[in-house]
């Protein structure tokens, strides 16, 4: 009698352990999130300055998600840096010298994605950036000699999709792709950019 009864014991407990299971493996993509990222960069100006460099993105992006079903809604909040410099001499004046690098880049946003499988989000993206690129300019040759920084801070929006793959429970691995547009400047530049990204990220 104990023996049948512990099997039926068993029995139970394992039917209420299996939907637990299942409802964790659902949930797999929710929850808080941390991020390292590095990736392709590419500045275009759509002006008729015609004017574009390639470079590095690195930086971080921490967010949130929530599941139901297989269908995943998150907010996201990204830092960014670039390794992209464009250097000119004799813009105005015989020996200056003109700089313009891309400094940090920002993002906030929010994704809606699809569980692909039990190891796989689908998802695409949208949001607010807001990039900060860096002129420097030299003229040690005018009388008296012209040197000056100035920092403009472009807001615009960005478009994105990827895929993101978990490699534990915890720990996952993403790529992505993503279009920021910051719109016709006063100056005259109308600035693009493209990214191809990859992140190693941990989740909570």
């Amino acid at each position: 009698m104990r023996t049948k009864l512990f099997i039926a014991a068993l029995i139970a407990s394992s039917a209420f352990a299996v939907p637990a299971f299942a409802q964790s493996q659902d949930q797999s993509f929710a929850g808080s999130h941390a991020e390292a990222i590095v990736g392709w960069d590419r500045v275009n100006d759509k002006s008729s300055y015609d004017a574009s460099r390639d470079g590095v993105t690195f930086g971080g992006n921490i967010g949130y998600d929530i599941q139901r079903g297989s269908t995943v809604f998150g907010v996201e909040g990204e830092v960014t840096g670039s390794s992209i410099s464009d250097r000119t001499s004799n813009v105005l004046n015989p020996g200056d010298r003109l700089r313009v690098k891309a400094g940090r880049d920002l993002y906030v946003g929010g994704r809606l994605g699809f569980v692909a499988n039990p190891r796989t989000l689908i998802y695409a993206k949208a949001g607010y950036t807001n990039a900060q690129f860096i002129t420097d300019y030299d003229s040690p040759a005018t009388t008296p000699a012209l040197s000056f920084r100035e920092r403009d801070n472009l807001g615009g929006w960005r478009l994105g999709a990827g895929a993101e793959f978990k490699l534990t429970n915890q720990v996952f691995a993403k790529a992505e792709y993503r279009y920021s547009n910051y719109g016709s400047q006063t100056n005259g530049v109308d600035p693009e950019r493209h990214q191809i990204i990859t992140g190693l990220g941990v989740r909570f």
